[in-house]
Order: structure tokens, then sequence, then C-alpha cells
């Protein structure tokens, strides 16, 4: 029970790592608030003593009504993102908008919106944890048809850096998260949507020195620990948990 009393909110939690996420934390002991634009995604985190509510992550009055509804936070998981394929010269303006505004201004806002109370949660426990969800992809490594991903995604490290540095003497931490290729229904989406579907799923697979596509069971102890106090001296840093792709 590593999060014992602790209440934490989670972005994009209807399917793949937040909804591992999710599950994993209340099965820790914390009090979880799941949220994703899809509320059908939602259904059944309920059993696991989850409350859910839809949010869209890039609508900033809903972002400041869930932070009014609940409260003071000891955790928040910016786990919501997306996916643009292409290089720069296929990168429409409208493509670049939305992948900012997903994967790094709706982490501001969040961010902005539950501070204050985390601030306040952290002068009684002495600390309280931000996790951001980044990627080794293109943020760390470079690779092909990632242009928009990749440059969000290596804001989204800045960003972390920033807000651990603002708050590190303020019982805030922050940091990001950087995964490998997971098995999650947005990868399977993605490579259902190839051209060659069989060939894209070898490739993703390639890709990984261990010769195997992550699981969320892989990757969601990290998110446990960071949203624990065994993780009260990490901050500022980018945790990869990529099979290797960045040795």
């Amino acid at each position: 029970m590593r999060l014992q009393g602790k209440k934490i909110l989670i972005t994009a939690a209807g399917q793949g790592m937040g909804r591992a996420s999710a599950i994993s934390c209340a099965a820790q002991g914390a009090q979880v608030i799941a949220t994703d634009l899809d509320a059908d995604s939602l259904q059944g985190l309920s059993q696991f003593g989850i409350t859910t509510t839809t949010l869209d992550v890039t609508d900033k009055h809903a972002i400041e009504a869930i932070a009014a509804f609940t409260g003071p936070l000891d955790g928040l998981f910016n786990c919501a993102g997306i996916v643009h394929h292409g290089t720069l010269l296929g990168l429409s303006d409208q493509d670049w908008t939305t992948s900012i505004d997903v994967n790094i201004t709706s982490m501001v806002r969040m961010t902005r919106a539950v501070l204050p109370g985390m601030l306040e949660r952290a002068k009684v426990t002495g600390s309280t944890s931000i996790l951001n969800m980044s990627s080794m992809a293109s943020s760390i490594k470079g690779f092909p048809n990632r242009a928009a991903y990749g440059a969000t995604k290596a804001a989204v490290i800045g960003l972390t850096k920033a807000i651990a540095a603002d708050f590190v003497q303020h019982g805030v931490r922050c940091n990001a998260l950087c995964p490998g290729t997971v098995d999650t229904p947005s990868l399977r989406g993605r490579i259902a949507t190839a051209d060659d579907p069989e060939q894209a799923e070898k490739d993703f697979i390639a890709r990984q020195p261990m010769g195997r596509l992550a699981t969320v069971e892989d990757v969601t102890p990290l998110v446990t620990y960071l949203l624990s106090d065994e993780s009260r001296f990490v901050t500022g840093q980018a945790l990869s948990v990529d099979g290797g792709v960045t040795i």
C-alpha cells in the first residue's frame, strides 16, 4: 500500500498506460480520479474503487472545473497525448497546433490548475508529485516520421525540469516518464492503419533491443514509485523504460 492516503488524478485513463496506472495506483491504496475524453472507455474502473469523470484536456474551463472538483491532490499523472505520424514537410499547421495543444499545453494548464492545492498539501505531507508522460521516441532518440510528436515530447521534458526547479524547495516534485514502445490499444490502432500491418508490428519490435514490445506491467511500477514517497528525493528527471533503445 505504497500510496495509502494519497489522492491522485490521472488523465487519459480510459485505456493503455493511463488505465493500467489508475488500476495500479488504486491497488496501492490511492484514491484515484480517472479522467478521459471518452466516457465509455472509463467503464469498469469503478470496480477498483476509482472515481471516473470525463475531461477534455484541451478545454481550459473543464480543467479548472476538475481541479475545483478534486480539491488538493497528492499526485498528478499527465498521461494524455497523441502521436502524429509524418515528417516536417507533411506537417500542416493544424496538425502542429493539435499536437501542441494535446501533448504540452494540456499539461501546462492541468498542472497550473492543481499546483496551488498541491503546494498546500505539501505543507502537510512534505511531498507531492507530478508525473508527465514523455517518450524516448524522438525526444531522447531520433525516429523517422515523428516531427511533431518528438518536438512536443521533448518540450514535456523541458516543462518537467522547469516545474521541478521552481518548486523543489516547496515540497512539489516533478518527473517525466519516457517509455519505449508499449503494447497498448493506441499502438495497435497505428499498426492496423499501416500499409502493411504485419511488417509495421515487426518494425516496432525490431527497434527494441530486448526483442519485444513493452507491456503496461513493465511501466506501471515506475509510475507508482514516482507518485509515492519512496521517490521523495527524485525530481526533475526524465526516466526511461525502453528495453534498451537509448543505450
